[in-house]
């Protein structure tokens, strides 16, 4: 059993996997794709993913803004949120992801990854953060496997 974690970008996902255990989270790749309502090819990437990792459960990013109000990409969040449910399967939990991005291109910086070269990793470091997140908050809670936080 895994839970895979993902970051929605306008032309990318960002794609992160637990360990075995359910402890840690591992980037694994960035679906991208040429135009963002196209979302064929990308939803075809995750269901082989998911397949080849066992994947039980699915973690997307809700980017809310500051103000906890949700914007026009949390909803195309909660859209894609609805076609991943209904393609896979899976539950699909949202997780607020407000400074995620932040945090990747701040923990980059500080791997000495040059700035021109950070945006080939942010998504993929991002949907790490997401799921570790997820993750610790699913271990330190007592809300059974189907913990959610929005």
């Amino acid at each position: 059993m895994r839970i895979m974690g993902l970051d929605l970008g306008s032309k990318t996902v960002g794609v992160a996997v637990s360990d075995p255990l359910l402890i840690t989270a591992q980037g694994l790749e960035i679906i991208r794709r040429k135009e963002e309502n196209k979302l064929r090819q990308t939803l075809a990437r995750i269901e082989e993913l998911i397949q080849e990792y066992e994947v039980t459960q699915i973690v997307l990013g809700l980017p809310k803004n500051m103000n906890d109000t949700m914007g026009e990409r949390a909803e195309l969040s909660l859209e894609f949120q609805d076609k991943l449910a209904r393609r896979t399967g899976l539950p699909v939990t949202m997780w607020d992801e407000r400074l995620t991005t932040v945090a990747a291109d701040k923990a980059m910086m500080e791997a000495g990854i040059r700035r021109e070269h950070r945006k080939d990793y942010v998504d993929k470091i991002a949907a790490v953060f997401i799921l570790q997140g997820y993750l610790d908050y699913r271990a330190n809670c007592s809300c059974g496997s189907e913990g959610e936080k929005e």
